[in-house]
This record gives structure tokens, C-alpha cells and sequence, in this order.
């Protein structure tokens, strides 16, 4: 049987009045304690459940808020709700949201919920690789222009722990996983960025790309006619997927592209980024003026440079910020130079394909540091690169065996270590004055560190202290 809040969540108007409404949150990460705090000062009957035990801090803070929970496991408790809303490192197999599904309740993200009660403009950023640069990126130039400006979603800070901080004249970025897009409802961008689509988290979606392509998709499904998607005419799974799609008006949509190709929104000749939107084109700047280098980060200062003149936003706003910005933790993070050897921090590199983008970036003989908790990976499109590139291949963690086994072939030398001390230590040995030593490990961290960040500011110490 339906009931009365469930019949009251169905029309969007409604939905910020949740009072009374019985909510199980499903894990007690970050987003999930968030939303639950939320939904919490709105008089929501709010109910936390994690499968394992609840870190001291966030079990104080429940207790603390007078938020009932349960840790260790799930109960029938669980399913006495209206709806669940689920954090993304859940996964959907999980007994409790299957449980749920069979029930019929409603299953949200946490990214949706917090959208119920924000009147500014989202921007909304996702993608395979780049989705954190460029949504950092847009945060900068917006907050150049002296806009009030939130950044959240999957860059680490939770939609709902500051939504209720934002001022409908204010901008909302948001760095968006398809993991929270699996569970919207009226999500609704006014802007949606899709940067590309590659075999990434494929676990999560029967190892099938299409699965996880659509997705990626639904970033744009609730937009309308004055809405705009930006999307990269560079990437066969993005544009094949939308000449399959019967032609709307709605949202608008922005190509762009690093060819020449004088249709797109955004796109590249004579080494110049030219943005044409609406009626205007116009010649932003040089490439080699850019403060982010590498192609794939041509296309995301593209991608940023369109969402933002879309924004209203001067050029000279936008040429600024793009000249000026200094990039985002464990991206291509440069952290010192010792002995005439650069030290370059790209511990976000999760999986093969951004480990292609950081050496393709590359300019300098490399030293690479990679491995860690494999995730099916296939090393064969990194090969021409690393023989290009890297001279020294120090393979770490869970996966060295097959990392050193899939790219060993292709360096001049190969070494397995067990630790990052023992991977900083060989990698400063061997390598040569104007090389690069660069952690871009193409795996998750969860073999040897809570995560990447984790990864990252350890091999930063190690580097710290040569």
C-alpha cells in the first residue's frame, strides 16, 4: 500500500517537506551522515544503517543529533521506511536495497535529496576522467567572477552538508559519480557537463559499458528546453549514443572538440581555444597560455570555458581563471623537485585510462609508480605510451604482478616493491636528473590505504623528506 508521504513525494513542489516522513540511509560515510542530518532538521523520522561498524566520530555525532541507528549488519529495522536513500559506495546488489526494491520503496541518492532544497543554478560535471579538474576549474573561474560559489558531490564535499548554506543568487558545481546517478529522480542541472565515457567501475554494471554509459546519461535526463548539456564530440560512446536518441529541443546542447571543426561550441585551431555560443564566436586564448597542460586538459579548460559563458561570464573572467588555476590535490600535483628530479602526485589516477591522460602530459622521461587494487584492468592501450615514456617501472601493492607482467615489457627496467616506502626509495634511486617520478598507479588504494587521498599525502610525506 502506498502511503500518505510516499503519495506526497511523487510531486516535486512537495518534496522539501518531508516532515514526518520515515527515511532509512543506507551507510554512514560522509553523504550518508550528511543527508541524514539534513533530512534530520526538517523533521524527517531519519534511521542510519551500515553494514559495518560506524567510524566513533559519526556514531557520536548520530547519537548526538538523536538520529537512531544500527551498525554490523541490517535488520527488518531498515525497511520500516517511506523511501531509503543510499550512498554511492553501497552497492546495488546489497541485500538491504534489494530488500527494498522487492517492497517497492523509493530509492534515492544523496545528491537528489540535497537537490530538493536548492534554488540556485546546478552545474553538474561527470565523466570517466577530469570530472574533479573540471569542476574545480569552474568553481575558480565562478568564484573569479565574485560569485558565491559551492563545490561539492563526489569531489568530497556532500551536496546535503551545504545546500542549506546556498542563496538561490548563488552557483552550485557539483562533481557527479554514476554511482549517484543511478538513484535521481528530478535531479536537474540547468547545466550538465558529460566529459567521456571509458571503461571504468564496470563491476558495478555486469562488466557491461552500455550499462554504465546510460548511466553516465541520466546527468542530462530532467533538463529542459532552457537548459544546456556540454559534451565532448571527441568520444565515439558519447556522440553514437546521442544520433541514437530521437532529436529533442531540450536541453540545448554544446559540443566540443579539440580538432578544428568550426560547428562545436568550443573547439581548437591554430593551437587557439575558440568558444562559440549562441551567435557569438570568438578567440579565447592560446593553448600554451593554459595553466592545466595536456590535451585531455585542453578539452576539460573547453568544457569549463563553455559551462561558464553559459553562466554569463566575461571571457576575460574566463581567460584569467583558466591562466591561473593551480590544479586540484592527487591530479598531476606537482609536489617538489630534488636533485633535478620532479616528484609528481597523481594518486586519483584510478584506472587506466587516466594514467594514459597523465603520460600523455608528459614531457620528460617518466619513472612510473603503479599498482594497487586491480580492478580488471586492461594495460594494453597504456603500452605505446609507456614505451614512449617511461623509462623505470616501479610496480606496488595487490596488483605489481600484473602490472610489471602487462607493461615490464615496455621499460628499460622493472622493480616490485610491497610498500610506498619502498617504491619512493627505488623510484629516487634510479632516476635520473630531468626525469620525472610520477605515482599514477591505474588501481584503487584500498589494498594499502583508507583512499586515494590517503595514497597520495603519503607519497607526498616520503617526497617531503628526500
Amino acid at each position: 500500500m502506498t502511503t500518505d508521504s510516499q503519495q506526497r513525494i511523487t510531486n516535486n513542489g512537495d518534496r522539501r517537506n518531508v516532515r514526518g516522513h520515515r527515511v532509512t540511509i543506507v551507510g554512514a560515510a560522509r553523504s550518508g551522515i550528511a543527508v541524514a542530518s539534513l533530512l534530520q532538521a526538517r523533521d524527517a523520522v531519519v534511521f542510519v544503517t551500515d553494514h559495518t561498524k560506524i567510524d566513533d566520530s559519526r556514531r557520536a555525532f548520530l547519537t548526538n543529533e538523536g538520529i537512531e541507528f544500527e551498525e554490523g549488519g541490517h535488520t527488518d529495522r531498515a525497511l520500516e521506511a517511506d523511501y531509503m536513500v543510499t550512498s554511492p559506495g553501497v552497492l546495488d546488489s546489497a541485500s538491504v536495497l534489494t530488500q527494498a526494491v522487492e517492497k517497492r520503496l523509493p530509492i534515492y541518492s544523496e545528491i537528489e535529496v540535497a537537490a530538493w532544497f536548492c534554488d540556485a543554478p546546478i552545474i553538474a560535471i561527470t565523466g570517466s576522467n577530469g570530472k574533479t579538474t573540471t569542476t574545480s576549474l569552474l568553481g575558480h573561474i565562478f568564484r573569479t567572477d565574485g560569485k558565491k560559489t559551492h563545490v561539492a558531490g563526489n569531489i568530497g564535499n556532500p551536496f546535503s552538508a551545504v545546500v542549506t548554506k546556498v542563496d538561490p543568487a548563488d552557483v552550485v558545481v557539483l562533481e557527479v559519480s554514476s554511482f549517484q546517478l543511478d538513484h535521481i529522480d528530478s535531479f536537474h542541472p540547468h547545466v550538465s557537463v558529460l566529459l567521456n565515457i571509458t571503461p571504468d567501475h564496470l563491476d558495478r554494471y555486469d562488466n557491461e559499458l552500455g550499462e554504465y554509459a546510460k548511466s553516465k546519461f541520466r546527468i542530462r535526463e530532467n533538463q529542459q528546453s532552457d537548459d544546456v548539456f556540454i559534451y565532448n564530440l571527441d568520444d565515439d560512446q558519447i556522440t553514437s549514443r546521442l544520433e541514437a536518441m530521437k532529436r529533442s529541443s531540450k536541453p540545448v546542447s554544446y559540443g566540443f572538440t579539440l580538432s578544428d571543426t568550426p560547428s562545436a561550441a568550443g573547439f581548437i585551431r591554430d593551437d587557439a581555444l575558440i568558444i562559440r555560443t549562441g551567435q557569438n564566436k570568438e578567440v579565447l586564448m592560446q593553448s600554451d597560455e593554459l595553466a592545466l597542460r595536456g590535451r585531455h586538459n585542453t578539452g576539460n579548460s573547453l568544457a569549463a570555458a563553455i559551462a561558464a559563458r553559459v553562466m554569463e561570464v566575461r571571457s576575460e573572467i574566463i581567460r584569467s581563471s583558466l591562466s591561473r588555476f593551480e590544479g586540484v590535490p592527487h591530479r598531476l600535483e606537482f609536489v617538489r623537485e630534488v636533485d633535478g628530479i620532479r616528484y609528481v602526485n597523481d594518486s586519483k589516477a584510478t584506472n587506466v585510462n587516466s594514467v594514459w591522460f597523465a603520460l600523455e602530459s608528459m614531457n620528460q622521461p617518466v619513472v612510473l609508480i603503479a599498482g594497487g587494487r586491480d580492478k580488471g584492468n586492461d594495460y594494453e592501450s597504456l603500452r605505446q605510451l609507456v614505451a614512449e615514456k617511461v623509462r623505470i617501472l616501479v610496480a606496488i601493492g595487490e596488483s605489481a604482478a600484473t602490472v610489471a607482467e602487462d607493461l615490464g615489457p615496455y621499460v628499460d627496467q622493472t622493480v616490485m616493491v610491497d610498500s610506498m616506502v619502498d617504491a619512493v626509495n627505488y623510484a629516487s634511486l634510479l632516476a635520473r636528473n630531468g626525469e620525472t617520478v610520477l605515482l599514477s598507479p591505474a588501481c584503487a588504494s584500498f589494498d594499502m590505504f583508507d583512499d586515494f587521498e590517503e595514497r597520495g599525502d603519503v607519497f607526498k610525506r616520503l617526497i617531503s623528506d628526500l
